[in-house]
């Protein structure tokens, strides 16, 4: 499938999970997603898609959907006559990943302060509570249930499909960094600060969001930065 398809295929995906219906592709998508993320499927592994589609128990056409939108992404690659393998996290791109974050987070965080529903709003406030209590507890999977969950509202509310097309695959990317070398951040240092930005949308304040949004990039580049020493 070309790339510009899976791009707009994105686009409407993303206007699906604001409205609440999902396809099946989308539903394989955010479960594949979630599994490489969380390491459920390990970077280097290869899989078949029967292997896949059982895990995920999703038919092979909505799930070549979904791997067609991971490939474009750069979560996995296809190997000819072998399946697919999930691509390896690599430290140095991801400091590459976060230059590009850092504008595209700026952008992002302002239109949904300006763009955001009173719905969506007091959503943000909810999520930030709950990321509090999964810091406190140390639950890491449910950290970052809550923030893939914020992602998804702020994408709604932004409203900036061209930037979302590349905001979309770049925390996905962030958050798989973060699950790989987790034992090194600190979970509620990393929860403030996504709940000042959640904080600053939540209150329609553009240039708030864009400063907490400026605070969260400087300590995920000093989470990364840290990593980099331990290699």
């Amino acid at each position: 499938m070309p790339v510009d398809t899976v791009r707009k295929s994105q686009t409407r995906a993303g206007a699906r999970r604001a409205s609440g219906r999902l396809s099946l592709g989308d539903e394989a998508y955010m479960r594949l997603e979630e599994m490489i993320v969380t390491l459920e499927l390990q970077p280097g592994t290869v899989f078949s898609e029967a292997d896949l589609s059982r895990k995920v128990r999703i038919g092979r056409t909505p799930l070549r959907e979904a791997l067609q939108r991971l490939q474009v992404q750069g979560l996995v690659r296809t190997l000819p006559r072998r399946g697919v393998v999930v691509s390896d996290v690599n430290i140095v791109d991801h400091l590459a990943v976060l230059e590009t974050r850092r504008v595209l987070d700026r952008l992002v965080a302002a239109k949904a302060a300006r763009r955001a529903t009173p719905e969506q709003r007091k959503l943000l406030e909810k999520i930030a509570k709950g990321m509090a209590v999964a810091a406190e507890r140390g639950d890491m999977a449910g950290f970052m249930r809550l923030d893939t969950g914020f992602d998804r509202i702020v994408e709604a509310a932004s409203r900036s499909a061209f930037a979302l097309q590349a905001f979309v695959p770049l925390h996905a990317h962030c958050r798989r960094f973060w699950y790989f070398y987790r034992h090194n951040g600190d979970l509620k240092r990393a929860a403030e600060l996504h709940s000042g930005l959640m904080h600053a949308v939540a209150a329609g304040d553009e240039q708030a969001a864009g400063a907490a949004s400026d605070a969260l990039v400087d300590y995920l580049e000093e989470f990364a930065r840290i990593a980099l020493d331990l290699v």
